[in-house]
């Protein structure tokens, strides 16, 4: 149902934001028999409307106009590079591009659809374990996620069902089965769909890196490789490849988000009520500040200013935004980087990746206009457990990944030629021409750590258009993550040599070099609503419940302790089921504060 008036005033639940986090525990709890309210500040979109072809592939209005975007002029965020400077608003979307409107980021990212590992998931530890505790450098706030991967593995499994993921797998139940990532984690099941076909470019990198000893497999991609129906009786149609993931609603059905593979069946409950352009301000609390009662919201419509009421409060919005109502809403203590206390805000990151690019021969064209957001081929060589990070000198990892997903007239128009080349003339024609034809791009894709010195606060200058102080950040790259990306992009030379390159163009982070919220990067941030098992250093437990407000949740990419090398939807997802599950089972039987079994 949506912005239906006859609801019940009370819901059970309230949840805000319609993204896949929203989405996800909407339909979880509705199974459970609960009344849920989601509140979303945008406007509705559903693929019927938003991916009406051909409109829906318009470059200028899809990415260039940013279509799905945040709208930055009622709210944003303050940026900075290090403590002792004045942070600047985010005036323009560049370095990351925060969805608006009900499936949030999640109408409008990739597909990319990576489980987390065991590594991932217990990083300190694994890295005391085997390299020391004083290999990890003092300022660095290495945290482990307080559960395991064999806990979450059946809710990666739920997900990959959900979305109609395709892929192929290593290794079921102990059984070698195909040619999937040797290096991942086994699995109770397969993939719900094969892979996605290699494009030139993928079968041209697969065939490099296993003549240069490296272990390539197809990425796992929620873009459906033929026709799928979900478990919640959703269907998605394959892909054509014909390259308008990123930033578009898929017009043809095929790749996974909340407005294709959820709410199709949520939007028929009756127990599940949607309102849009609902901007959230405030969780309010009681007297005791122990107690979530509900929302303050400002109804964008009417412009009025209204209060809604719930016995169990979701917070499920993008990153940024869950740790700015937690601030604005006094829930938790803000972090402070001088003393290390306090953790809303605390052990902020981001993703550290960079794009080099190869060219082959003339008589070789590498057809960029064909592609899909999450297919490709990469090799996890320098993410994987085995690879030795004392002798390399850093903690993390990185995959190297082709993941060719359809280059654009305007994208191959801004990017062709290198930071050296002219724009304009014969020669930038020339060289667009040759870029577009005959190269195409190798990602180095890797992890970023969290440091003191890098959090989430509140702007003590900067105020949004509803009069609460905007978000600040205070972020840049940091000598670990640097000496990560460099070690890595070095092993592509060798890549692009085994592929017969006539020219190589390597792009790695640099000693000393800043965040540039002008270029875009990834919109994988995370952090600043950790989840863990010591309330002095998390904010959340390990179910994604708050240890200050037990009636709330806090589900999403805040809720990493730091970055990994994947893409973060497929842990979003999985954590999101592995919250509901324990909500429904534990939480709704006893409301309280839920401990470890």
């Amino acid at each position: 149902m949506t912005d239906d008036t006859s609801r019940p005033a009370r819901p059970d639940v309230l949840i805000i934001g319609g993204g896949w986090a929203g989405s996800i525990m909407a339909k979880e709890l509705t199974e459970a028999g609960l009344n849920v309210t989601m509140l979303e500040r945008g406007h509705d979109h559903s693929t019927a409307v938003e991916g009406t072809y051909p409109a829906s592939i318009d470059e200028l209005r899809g990415v260039a106009r940013k279509r799905l975007f945040q709208k930055l002029s009622r709210t944003s965020l303050t940026i900075r590079n290090r403590p002792d400077q004045t942070a600047l608003p985010y005036r323009q979307l560049a370095a990351f591009l925060p969805g608006e409107g009900v499936g949030g980021a999640g109408l409008h990212w990739s597909g990319c659809h990576f489980r987390a590992t065991e590594d991932d998931l217990r990083l300190r530890s694994v890295t005391a374990e085997r390299y020391g505790e004083n290999f990890i450098p003092e300022d660095m706030h290495l945290q482990d996620y307080g559960v395991s991967y064999e806990e979450l593995e059946p809710f990666f499994d739920k997900a990959e069902k959900v979305f109609g993921t395709s892929g192929e797998a290593s290794s079921v139940r102990g059984q070698k089965t195909g040619k999937g990532n040797i290096f991942a984690p086994d699995r109770s099941d397969h993939f719900p769909l094969p892979p996605m076909a290699d494009t030139f470019s993928a079968s041209v990198f697969r065939a490099a890196t296993t003549d240069t000893g490296y272990h390539p497999f197809s990425m796992p991609a929620a873009n459906a490789s033929q026709p799928y129906t979900n478990p919640y009786g959703c269907q998605m149609g394959p892909c054509n490849f014909c390259g308008y993931c990123s930033g578009y609603a898929c017009y043809l059905y095929s790749k996974a988000s909340p407005n294709v593979n959820i709410l199709p069946a949520l939007r028929r409950d009756r127990r599940f009520t949607l309102i849009t352009e609902a901007q959230v301000l405030e969780i309010m609390l009681d007297d005791t500040r122990k107690k979530a009662t509900g929302v303050r919201y400002v109804d964008l419509k009417t412009r009025s200013e209204k209060t809604l009421e719930a016995d169990l409060v979701i917070l499920s919005a993008f990153q940024l935004h869950n740790v700015h109502l937690m601030l604005v809403s006094g829930i938790g203590t803000p972090y402070n980087p001088v003393t290390r206390t306090g953790t809303i805000g605390r052990n902020f990151t981001y993703q550290t990746i960079t794009s080099s690019r190869i060219w082959l021969p003339e008589d070789r064209f590498t057809n960029q206009f064909v592609g899909a957001g999450g297919a490709g081929v990469a090799i996890d060589d320098f993410n994987q457990p085995s690879f030795d990070r004392g002798k390399a000198g850093f903690i993390g990892g990185s995959p190297i990944w082709v993941n060719q997903s359809g280059l654009k007239p305007i994208a191959a128009a801004q990017s062709s030629g290198g930071k050296e080349a002219p724009r304009w003339g014969s020669t930038y024609k020339s060289a667009m021409i040759d870029q577009y034809r005959h190269s195409f791009a190798i990602d180095a894709h890797g992890s970023n750590m969290a440091y003191r010195d890098v959090y989430l606060d509140l702007d003590p200058t900067w105020t949004n258009a509803y009069g609460q102080p905007m978000l600040r950040m205070t972020f840049t790259w940091k000598d670990n993550d640097i000496r990560m990306n460099q070690h890595v992009v070095s092993h592509i030379g060798e890549i692009a040599q085994a592929m017969g390159a006539t020219r190589t163009s390597l792009n790695s982070l640099q000693p000393g070099q800043s965040f540039d919220s002008r270029v875009y990067q990834t919109t994988h941030l995370n952090g600043g609503v950790i989840m863990g098992e010591n309330p002095k250093t998390s904010a959340l437990n390990r179910y994604l419940q708050s240890w200050d407000v037990p009636n709330l949740f806090v589900i999403g990419s805040s809720a990493f302790p730091q970055g990994m090398g994947y893409n973060p939807t497929g842990l979003v997802a999985a954590l999101a089921y592995w919250s509901a599950h324990h909500i429904r089972r534990t939480y709704l039987r006893n409301p309280g504060p839920m401990v470890s079994a």
